[in-house]
């Protein structure tokens, strides 16, 4: 199911315990059953209707906050998810119970940063086989040439391992473009350092198709309907 895409493998061990999943039509309710690519694999109306209230939250995130939980006397980002923080006055906050952050971004950086409930959309972005794009601007000191930019986009490793190709390009004056299909710690702080350059200052602009676009710092806004990564 997880394969699929209908849900998490948390979430579906706790679909079947409870009859909420269909294959060809019929309950079952005994988890590790195999089925092949032949069946029908269905959630039954109440699993459906429950995934409809796994909030989704999209917030700009300041400097000085984590991604995760607190740390180094640091608070979370999810803190700030509170009806006060709502872009739309009068909003209510969903509960942070269950929220958890779909990526990282780290306490220097600022931007979008997606909190939710639905496992379908974490293991999207951040399951082993994402290929969702991540759009930053980047403030960077130091020497941009074309040498720098042709080993930005490929060619660099982190930690041992190769670096996927990125899209990277030079906008004006010290700002750089960054499109990204992974998410390594402080990876484009760490790419930049490899050719001796320095961020200054980083925003993430957009997460697949939803953009950050005039959400304020420090505000958040629910995932709308019929609005997808």
């Amino acid at each position: 199911m997880a394969q699929r895409g209908m849900c998490s493998r948390r979430e579906a061990d706790r679909f079947i315990e409870r009859g909420w999943v269909l294959v060809d039509g019929e309950p079952v309710t005994t988890l590790g059953i195999r089925v092949d690519d032949t069946q029908v694999v269905e959630l039954s109306e109440q699993a459906a209707a429950q995934q409809a209230g796994f909030a989704t939250v999209l917030l700009n995130k300041p400097v000085g906050l984590v991604s995760g939980l607190p740390e180094d006397g640091h608070q979370s980002a999810i803190m700030l998810i509170e009806s006060e923080n709502a872009q739309n006055t009068g909003e209510r906050a969903p509960n942070r119970h269950g929220l958890a952050p779909a990526g990282r971004l780290d306490i220097d950086s600022m931007g979008l940063i997606v909190f939710t409930k639905d496992g379908r959309i974490a293991k999207q972005l951040i399951g082993e086989n994402s290929a969702i794009e991540k759009e930053y601007l980047v403030w960077a000191r130091g020497n941009i040439d074309n040498s720098a930019l042709s080993r930005l986009r490929s060619g660099l490793t982190l930690d041992g391992k190769p670096l996927k190709n990125a899209r990277v390009e030079h906008l004006k004056g010290s700002q750089l473009r960054f499109v990204l299909t992974e998410g390594r710690k402080r990876q484009i702080r760490r790419m930049c350092e490899q050719v001796e350059l320095q961020v200054t200052r980083l925003i993430r602009v957009r997460i697949g198709n939803v953009m950050l676009a005039d959400l304020p710092v420090g505000k958040w806004r629910l995932l709308r309907a019929g609005e997808t990564f």
